[in-house]
């Protein structure tokens, strides 16, 4: 019966949206048969509304943040959730569970292929939010703490191998340095790049972008993430729980690619995302996924010329 469905729902896909890359289809499908799987939820989720639902997963961080999270959060406010289970620091994130299990300590990036019990499972030209609730990480983690005399502007890159071939979305040394030369006086300028100690890994290897102790001797004025955990780790519970506290303060940020752009875009305000390659793009999801995290303004920078574009017209 399945495969019968799967049949059916590949030629859908094909009929629908037959322009799409072949490689790319079974996402579509994938979707479609994820949500058709809601239905056997209807008298739990919309009748009996006890708690239930255990959502369990482990892989790519950004799939969590705009697929996973707020799904969960969904069911808590119908009063049907009963665990959530992630990787270690993760707790934050999902603050709104009364039973959060940190039971992983790597990502899997395939560990969702076959997975269909979240509607939105994967990347996709369309998402349904009909189980999908914005999370108010942002309200929840408003503070005192990482207050400035000027407004924060948050700098969120990253340097890793992607797709098992070199670096291709994130911002190089010259890059930072025209940015932060500009803009400096106007903002205060937090920079984030974590590294491998930072978070859990999955299957991109984080490589020596060789940039923080270039930015202390540089730029001395910006202010290192590195340097806020090591000063304020006894009073805050993990590097995950650091980035909620100071993105909850900033309404403009300048992120990458991937995860690292995802949480950016949870906060509000602006996010400019240097995306130059990446199924993302392809499903226009800067337009649609991304904004819909917290209503943020989404700017999609093909390159470091749209980049500085997008800043001199918004920032």
């Amino acid at each position: 019966m399945r495969n019968l469905i799967f049949s059916f729902l590949s030629l859908v896909t094909l009929l629908k949206y037959p322009s799409i890359k072949k490689s790319y289809r079974y996402f579509i499908r994938d979707n479609y048969y994820s949500r058709l799987l809601q239905s056997k939820y209807l008298f739990r989720d919309y009748v009996l509304k006890k708690k239930y639902k255990v959502i369990d997963y482990y892989g790519e961080f950004q799939q969590e943040l705009a697929f996973i999270l707020p799904f969960a959060y969904w069911h808590h406010l119908n009063g049907t959730l009963k665990q959530t289970i992630s990787c270690k620091d993760t707790r934050e994130l999902y603050f709104f569970s009364d039973n959060h299990e940190e039971r992983y300590s790597e990502r899997d990036a395939v560990s969702n292929y076959g997975n269909f019990e979240v509607p939105n499972m994967t990347h996709n030209i369309s998402y349904s939010y009909a189980k999908w609730t914005k999370v108010p990480l942002k309200e929840h983690y408003q503070n005192n703490s990482f207050l400035y005399d000027k407004p924060l502007l948050v700098i969120a890159n990253k340097y890793n191998i992607e797709w098992d071939e070199a670096p291709v979305n994130f911002f190089s040394i010259p890059t930072l340095h025209d940015i932060i030369s500009k803009y400096k006086d106007k903002y205060q300028i937090v920079y984030n790049r974590p590294l491998s100690k930072h978070i859990v890994l999955d299957n991109s290897e984080i490589l020596a972008l060789n940039e923080h102790q270039w930015l202390r001797e540089t730029h001395p004025e910006v202010i290192l993430m590195n340097d806020l955990w090591q000063r304020h780790s006894p009073s805050i519970n993990n590097y995950n729980h650091l980035q909620l506290l100071v993105y909850a303060n900033c309404l403009h940020f300048i992120s990458v690619h991937g995860g690292t752009a995802a949480l950016a875009s949870y906060f509000g305000g602006t996010n400019i995302i240097l995306s130059k390659k990446g199924i993302e793009q392809y499903f226009h999801e800067y337009s649609t996924i991304f904004p819909a995290l917290s209503g943020a303004n989404i700017l999609h920078a093909k390159t470091e010329a749209d980049i500085f574009r997008y800043l001199g017209e918004h920032y």
